[in-house]
């Protein structure tokens, strides 16, 4: 089973087929990653035995159909704060999962840092933390990941189900600071304090071995992340997350994250199991590498039907393909003059040529279907954001 985000979907029909005895789902999640194309996106999964899931939450507010109703009033502790506690999910995958800085202008990243980033791309995630068994991005935790918020009057455990490793983190709201000249973790060191009925979380002592996306924007050791977490109703809390590392980013900035309480349901396990015998993940993929003019003959506007557009961009060595209103950019790696690879998932984007050798159009060949556009134009910005 290829496996990439550990979707409720995804494994409902895996789930149905284990037995339920005395209220026990016997599943888990043991992933271990295969050569692939795309070192992200490629793991094997098997079952074991696991969680509970179906399993009503109690003190859930429920409509008269027995649904739970995620818009009754915010619960709160014994002294009046909001009361985080329970499972949570991010808006999915598609967005500053895959890449923190879509809304940053290229000023705004130090140039090492978009270096990095772009052999990353070239590199199709050879060397990403996931293909070695360890953890994702902090910001992918949030975006794409389940986690159970447990809170107590002197800290907040936070356990991430996790795409390759169930993780967690500790955040401590007894007035203690944040500690100096600590050894570098993947998560960090969180303390909390509360702002009226807003959780405000201060974190840093990072490593610098983490990728802040799933695409692989770099950070290093002087990243602090603050997180603002603010309990609107029952079911929906707003999460604004403010990452300042001035050795990587010349400012400081957000991003907002919508999250949804998901009741009545448990975290699967998550196991990676490091396949020591593939050390790189490319599996036969070569990437050339074109000079900026051969590059620039595909930026443009193309049309894959009306009122359907893709732009076609230019950063470095790299083209980016936007669809629609969407402002994720997918960053594309030369195959050859007119075959590019996705980077993340591995979906190719074959461009046409006529007889002049003009380019009139591309088919992207996506996992959910190919889909061809027609170029319409030329002008295209020269930016992933």
């Amino acid at each position: 089973m290829a496996f990439h985000g550990a979707t409720r979907s995804a494994l409902s029909s895996l789930m149905a087929k284990k037995p339920n005895v005395g209220g026990r789902l016997w599943t888990r999640i043991r992933c271990v990653p295969m050569a692939s194309a795309i070192a992200f996106a490629a793991f094997l999964c098997m079952e074991a035995p696991a969680q509970w899931l179906n399993y009503p939450t109690p003190g859930t507010p429920r409509t008269p159909d027995g649904k739970p109703n995620l818009a009754a009033p915010t619960p709160r502790t014994p002294d009046g704060k909001p009361d985080l506690s329970g499972i949570w999910s991010g808006p999915g995958p598609g967005s500053y999962d895959r890449n923190v800085t879509r809304d940053l202008s290229p000023a705004d990243i130090q140039p090492w840092a978009e270096a990095l980033y772009q052999q990353r791309v070239r590199d199709m995630g050879k060397d990403a933390p996931r293909a070695k068994c360890l953890p994702d991005p902090f910001p992918y935790y949030h975006m794409v990941d389940l986690a159970r918020f447990i809170q107590t009057p002197g800290l907040i455990a936070v356990l991430y189900q996790g795409t390759t490793n169930s993780v967690h983190r500790t955040i401590f709201t007894d007035g203690r600071k944040l500690p100096e000249n600590a050894s570098p973790t993947w998560m960090g060191y969180s303390v909390g304090h509360w702002e009226g009925d807003t959780l405000v979380v201060e974190t840093g002592g990072f490593n610098d071995r983490s990728w802040l996306d799933i695409e692989g924007h770099p950070h290093t050791e002087a990243l602090r992340i603050t997180e603002r977490f603010r309990r609107r109703d029952f079911g929906h809390m707003d999460l604004e997350m403010i990452i300042d590392d001035p050795k990587a980013f010349t400012k400081a900035f957000s991003l907002k994250i919508p999250k949804t309480l998901v009741p009545d349901t448990d975290l699967l396990e998550s196991i990676c199991e490091n396949d020591t015998s593939v050390p790189h993940m490319l599996g036969g993929i070569e990437i050339a590498k074109l000079a900026p003019e051969a590059l620039a003959k595909y930026a443009g506007l193309y049309e894959y039907g009306p009122g359907r557009q893709a732009t076609i961009s230019v950063a470095g060595d790299l083209l980016f393909l936007q669809e629609g209103t969407n402002p994720l950019k997918l960053p594309l790696a030369p195959n050859s003059e007119t075959n590019f690879v996705e980077r993340t998932q591995g979906e190719r984007l074959d461009f046409v040529r006529d007889a002049q050798g003009t380019i009139t159009g591309f088919t992207f060949h996506a996992r959910s279907g190919d889909r061809t556009a027609v170029r319409k134009g030329t002008s295209a910005g020269d930016r992933k954001q």
